[in-house]
């Protein structure tokens, strides 16, 4: 289907340049009152790749027909998707953010800084550290959560709120590459190379770590003289205070779901079944993220189908370079296209000598925080955080902006 290939492409174009442009809707909206309502759906970052998803669907049919369209559409595979809505709803519910918070909170009080700047910290270093037991997309979710009041809030400039977001973003991005299951761009390749955990530490791990703590550090110190004394809890807080058995139960399924990831049948199934907990324990509980991970998952959806056509003019690429090259090239690549993507298609060369395997990794996982499509998660960051923004939306050269000097850093630790 060369005509489909290339309107494929075409499209996908479009939908990149969507992306960057989701905040000119946004002013659309206000100042069009009459078409609010539309300019606010396309503002929308999380809707944009399903919208051209559904365009390309309905391109496909009127060109080679319905049934050639919607097998297409049923050949891709949509577990990710799946699972990041799922886990982000587990990740957010009020017992797990609880357990999260008092664990930061612990060590944050024996840090020999002001208790704020340190949350700020853990949640910049610790927490993506963390992302590669509990994935990155969980991660991603808990980070978001504990740093919207702290950070992404009135009263910080503009650019700072940025700056965190890169360094988030990028930090998320290499703190999942100490095992081989929690990071998307690594999980892509790890059973056809036989990478396994203890590989990803000694070759990805410890450089990850340090870029981490870098990253971490160099933001904090900046936004060190904004951030306010947190609030202490009120006595209705107390009051609603989670029984540990409530907590255990709500971290064992968030366990069980990270577990079975590659299983959206038992995943699904452990989803209704916390579902149906929450509402029996509801007092324990705050309002689920349905929305805003329903949102992730159209989003990350829409990449599945339409990053499916780019296959044809990515893998030449990707196959042609040196590994030195091939970093930057990935690097590069990993800001227009999905990192897992790019990771999957060069497992699918043969005969890639180990140099450049391990260059085309660690550039996708160094490029995973310049736009939201980079990598997985950072739809659910945008998802949660947008608020904080002016407009309530997150421009993509804000983003790029932002998560350069992370990238830079990053990018040199995973060349060492």
């Amino acid at each position: 289907m060369p005509n489909i290939d290339i309107i494929g492409a075409i499209l996908f174009a479009f939908a990149l340049v969507h992306t960057f442009s989701t905040k000119l809707f946004e002013r659309l909206a206000h100042r069009h009152p009459r078409h609010a309502g539309l300019f606010h759906l396309l503002g929308e970052v999380e809707v944009v790749f399903g919208f051209w998803a559904v365009v390309l669907i309905t391109v496909m049919a009127l060109v080679v027909g319905g049934s050639q369209a919607i097998e297409y559409a049923e050949s891709r595979q949509y577990t990710e998707p799946l699972f990041v809505f799922v886990i982000m709803v587990v990740a957010a519910s009020r017992p797990v953010v609880e357990v999260i918070k008092a664990l930061v909170a612990s060590f944050a009080r024996f840090a020999p800084v002001r208790t704020v700047v340190a949350q700020v910290w853990l949640c910049l270093a610790l927490v993506p550290l963390i992302g590669s037991l509990i994935t990155e997309p969980a991660a991603m979710t808990l980070a978001a959560l504990m740093l919207g009041s702290l950070v992404f809030r009135a009263g910080i400039p503009e650019w700072l709120k940025y700056a965190a977001l890169g360094v988030l973003f990028v930090n998320i991005s290499v703190g999942g590459t100490l095992t081989s299951f929690a990071a998307p761009p690594v999980l892509m390749v790890a059973a056809t190379w036989n990478w396994d955990s203890a590989f990803m530490v000694t070759h990805f791990g410890w450089k990850a770590v340090i870029a981490v703590v870098i990253n971490a550090t160099a933001v904090t110190l900046v936004l060190r003289r904004h951030l306010d004394d947190a609030e202490p809890a009120s006595p209705e807080d107390r009051e609603r205070r989670i029984p540990a058995l409530v907590s255990a139960i709500h971290l064992a399924f968030l366990a069980t779901v990270v577990a079975f990831a590659h299983h959206p049948v038992i995943f699904l199934g452990l989803f209704l079944l916390f579902l149906g907990f929450t509402q029996a324990y509801s007092r324990y509980q705050t309002p689920l993220i349905l929305k805003e991970a329903l949102l992730v998952g159209f989003f990350l959806a829409g990449l599945v189908v339409l990053g499916g056509m780019q296959q044809w003019w990515l893998q030449p690429i990707v196959s042609g370079l040196e590994p030195t090259a091939l970093f930057f090239g990935a690097l590069g690549l990993t800001a227009i296209t999905d990192n897992a993507a790019l990771t999957y298609l060069g497992s699918l060369i043969e005969g890639m000598s180990d140099s450049a395997k391990y260059m085309l990794v660690a550039g996708a996982v160094a490029g995973g925080g310049l736009t939201v499509i980079a990598n997985a998660p950072n739809p659910a960051g945008i998802a949660l955080l947008k608020q904080g923004f002016n407009d309530e939306s997150i421009g993509a050269g804000g983003l790029l902006l932002g998560a350069l000097l992370p990238t830079i850093i990053a990018a040199a630790m995973l060349l060492l």
